[in-house]
């Protein structure tokens, strides 16, 4: 765990983050050698710039954070992002298809995505665990995973919940051991990450990425 900052996507999704807050993101993953930075669509050219020259991706978010927009909404978004630089999208599942057993709904919308970032950014899907009973968890991962996503996710940060223990564990074990999962959302300290990667997460999402990787 010695590398735990290749594990952490760097995260600032604040609707009021300005330039500056954003500047010192891109500084500071650049500094621990960070994933990615994760930040809202519209800072993603500005830090592709920012990082065009590093090993820091750049990662932003699709559909979010309720995740109830539009399928060609978040296929138009998609391509925006990576035309502006953004190598990974974290994309929000349809909570109220998949909640009204809408399963073919909630493929596809995935799919589509997964199509428009075909070789050239990474999927993750985020299935917003707290808002989720334990087979809808388990149904929301099948259903990343049969289309073709690259990661699963738990949470938004903005619904009430973030990640958990157990929550990780189903997820890792409904997917299997190729998949991604990101654990997202209250991992705010390096005993709370490393508890995470444990249990089988393989990225970690986090405002508090300085603080886990020093060890405070």
């Amino acid at each position: 765990m010695s590398h735990i900052s290749t594990y952490i996507d760097h995260t600032l999704l604040k609707p009021n983050a300005t330039k500056a807050q954003i500047a010192k993101l891109v500084e500071e993953a650049k500094e621990y050698n960070f994933k990615s930075v994760c930040i809202n669509p519209y800072w993603v050219s500005f830090c592709h710039e920012q990082l065009k020259e590093t090993e820091v991706d750049v990662c932003t978010v699709i559909g979010f954070p309720l995740g109830a927009t539009s399928t060609a909404t978040k296929v138009f978004e998609t391509k925006q992002a990576i035309n502006d630089g953004a190598n990974e999208v974290d994309m929000v599942i349809n909570v109220g298809a998949l909640k009204s057993k809408e399963d073919s709904v909630v493929r596809k919308d995935i799919e589509e995505v997964v199509q428009a970032a075909k070789g050239y950014a990474l999927v993750k899907v985020i299935i917003e665990t707290s808002l989720l009973e334990e087979e809808e968890k388990i149904r929301a991962c099948e259903l990343a995973k049969e289309a073709g996503a690259d990661f699963v996710k738990t949470s938004t940060g903005f619904s009430g919940g973030g990640a958990t223990v157990e929550d990780v564990k189903l997820m890792r074990q409904t997917v299997g051991e190729k998949m991604g999962v990101k654990a997202s959302g209250g991992v705010r300290d390096r005993k709370s990450a490393v508890t995470m990667i444990e249990a089988g997460a393989t990225r970690i999402g986090a405002s508090s990425g300085i603080t886990i990787v020093e060890g405070k």
